[in-house]
């Protein structure tokens, strides 16, 4: 089994026209998503990012850090979730269904290469 990544991008707009009762049934989709790969065994972790708060760093001998990432306009990265999966193939269509797509979102899939020592 390889590991990967879904990353989950949002609009600005995504959320902004929700009211706080579809926003809880929203959460509630995610997590119930999450717990479907927790019964299949494959769940390896997933958070969601704070909103347009970061910092960027730039450089290689003077490494420089400015505030972003700046969010007008374009889409953020708003979250992730870390599964195993058989392949690409198998990770698409275990992204499919995500909630995410539902709201628009746009969902890149990365495998995970692993870098750990020993």
């Amino acid at each position: 089994m390889s590991k990967f990544m879904i990353l989950l991008y949002n609009q600005p707009s995504t959320w902004a026209d929700l009211s706080p009762e579809q926003m809880q049934e929203a959460v509630q989709k995610y997590f119930a998503w999450g717990d479907n790969l927790r019964k299949k065994g494959i769940y390896l972790g997933s958070d969601k990012l704070t909103d347009g708060v970061g910092k960027v760093l730039r450089g290689k001998k003077d490494v420089r850090v400015t505030d972003g990432p700046f969010t007008e306009g374009k889409e953020f990265l708003g979250g992730y979730y870390a599964f195993t999966a058989a392949n690409y193939e198998e990770a698409v269509e275990l992204t499919r269904e995500h909630p995410h797509l539902e709201y628009g979102g746009i969902v890149e899939i990365r495998e995970i290469h692993d870098m750990h020592r020993g």
